[in-house]
């Protein structure tokens, strides 16, 4: 595992427990919620993502156990409070490409930041209309949706220059009181044409219907499948 402050990278060959840890659907929910809002409890994220605090109190130590999270300054002796120990949770397509678990956890997590996309905009749309954003924020938010044509070494130097561009905008806003937590999302997914459609052949494909739901985890590969619901209760406090 390669990682520093803000950034934690998986490898594959090196990372294999971890990666079928993170392929748990509710732990990546779990662990994106504790990036974005800071330290909670898993009572306080069982209320969030509508999961019992048993259930959350296990996947939670289960992420620890791969050090994603840990435990955060308590507020009280009760409960236990958690922390995410980065940012970011990167990898390396090429390699990821080079083992069916690290296919399957791409696929799989390339889907979840869709459904993260779809939360964080009816929040942001809720956020407008309650009047908890400024005026200010009407004009620069949105989503694009561009088609360019690029080689893959133009890809990879656009996606290049959009993190050095974030991360200076991003200190150079840390101070700034007026800042808020924006949630940027960037996809540059190549297409191949489709192919015409020989003679006699019925029609032509219709339209796109995109990616399909991705692979569900298989029980079997999960290095710690939960426990019973009374297992999960007698641990979930602190003394």
């Amino acid at each position: 595992m390669d990682s520093d402050e803000h950034k934690r990278v998986l490898d594959p060959e090196h990372d294999t427990a971890a990666l079928k840890a993170l392929t748990h659907p509710l732990r990546i929910q779990l662990l994106g919620l504790l990036r974005q809002d800071g330290p909670a409890t898993a009572s306080e994220l069982a209320a969030r993502t509508g999961e019992s605090s048993a259930s959350a109190s296990y996947h939670l130590r289960v992420l620890a156990k791969y050090a994603f999270i840990a435990e955060a300054e308590h507020r009280d002796g009760r409960e236990r409070r958690w922390r995410a120990l980065h940012t970011v949770t990167s990898w390396s397509n090429e390699t990821m490409e080079s083992t069916a678990a690290g296919r399957a956890f791409v696929s799989l997590a390339r889907r979840r930041q869709i459904e993260h996309l779809e939360r964080s905009l009816a929040r942001h749309e809720a956020d407008m209309a309650a009047g908890r954003l400024g005026e200010e924020w009407v004009e620069p938010s949105g989503i694009s949706d561009l088609m360019p044509r690029l080689t893959a070494e133009s890809l990879t130097e656009l996606f290049d220059t959009v993190a050095a561009k974030l991360e200076e905008l991003t200190a150079r806003d840390a101070e700034d009181p007026r800042a808020e937590q924006v949630v940027f999302l960037a996809a540059g997914l190549p297409l191949a044409p489709h192919e015409p459609a020989g003679p006699g052949a019925g029609p032509g494909p219709g339209p796109d219907p995109g990616p399909g739901p991705g692979p569900d985890p298989d029980p079997d590969s999960d290095p710690d499948p939960a426990p019973d619901a009374h297992t999960i209760d007698r641990e979930d406090l602190t003394p």
